[in-house]
């Protein structure tokens, strides 16, 4: 059972070195159609536990050999907050960490039990899926356990935002006539201006799925991600896009930025060298500024003149 691994690169959160919180099996109250690992039937609480002692020591171990890495993501061969004791690892982490940053990796519902919600309070950056806001689409997709209410999930969401001073990321994962209509993403949409996250992470699946499902295209991801008005969003690219670029004037930039912040990937992949000049200036004089939300840098106008 190897607790530990990578590290591995990550656009969206740096170096992270990886945190098997279920290495032996797969433990998840979910059996999402897209997910990478065998279809299981879903369970409430985890029946084999790791000890804190054994995740630390690999940890400590890590740490001694002097690996590099930015963030400590923890994660499972399912839901990592179904860790009995993720509030005294958590706790522990921080002290032998100090100047890192702790990640985890949720489906959402960690936020129904009060104890993993105000364990998550600790971190630093906590990512949550949310694959739809309808509850006949997130049973059929995630296939949760029918305790699970998605309502009352998106409240705690909602609730957790306000309290958390980190940094909050929503995950949508698409998948072919499951939640790829413009009706869900109006209601994710909705939704997202509720919980206000930093930013929303969106992709299709990757991976060989649990389940005989299907990816989405790019162009259906873009697509949908319009819909996402409320809330930045950065589209995971699985290949450079070969589409023209974009040639625009200072003014019809600091119109896009102004309605639709861009991250940086998309900045690389759609913008004319020309563009690039304009934005760089623009960048100079002030006129467009850069957030980082989450690790992820996004260009935004604040006015138009």
């Amino acid at each position: 059972m190897k607790i530990v691994f990578g590290p591995i690169s990550s656009r969206r959160f740096g170096l992270s070195l990886g945190v098997d919180l279920s290495p032996a099996l797969k433990q998840c109250n979910f059996d999402c159609v897209y997910c990478e690992l065998s279809a299981a039937k879903g369970i409430k609480q985890q029946n084999l536990v790791v000890s804190v002692k054994e995740i630390l020591d690999e940890v400590s171990l890590s740490l001694e050999k002097g690996v590099e890495f930015d963030v400590l993501t923890l994660t499972a061969n399912g839901e990592p907050s179904l860790y009995p004791h993720l509030k005294e690892l958590i706790m522990a982490l921080k002290k032998m960490l100090k100047d890192k940053k702790i990640l985890i990796l949720s489906n959402g519902t960690a936020v129904l039990d009060r104890d993993k919600f105000e364990a998550l309070l600790e971190l630093d950056i906590v990512k949550l899926s949310l694959d739809s806001a309808i509850s006949k689409t997130f049973y059929k997709i995630d296939r949760a356990l029918k305790s699970i209410d998605l309502n009352l999930m998106i409240e705690k969401m909602t609730e957790f935002s306000k309290l958390f001073k980190g940094e909050l990321v929503i995950e949508i994962l698409v998948v072919s006539g499951f939640n790829d209509t413009i009706e869900e993403f109006k209601a994710l949409d909705k939704a997202l201006e509720k919980i206000s996250p930093l930013r929303v992470d969106l992709s299709t699946i990757d991976r060989p799925p649990a389940y005989p499902v299907k990816a989405v295209s790019e162009q259906k991801l873009n697509e949908l991600a319009k819909f996402i008005k409320s809330v930045p969003v950065v589209i995971a690219k699985r290949h450079f896009s070969e589409e023209k670029k974009l040639d625009l004037s200072k003014e019809e930039l600091l119109k896009m930025l102004y309605l639709r912040p861009q991250n940086e990937l998309d900045v690389q992949m759609k913008f004319s060298d020309e563009t690039l000049k304009n934005l760089n200036e623009l960048l100079t004089k002030g006129r467009v500024r850069i957030l980082d939300l989450a690790g992820v840098k996004f260009y935004k106008a604040d006015e138009i003149r």
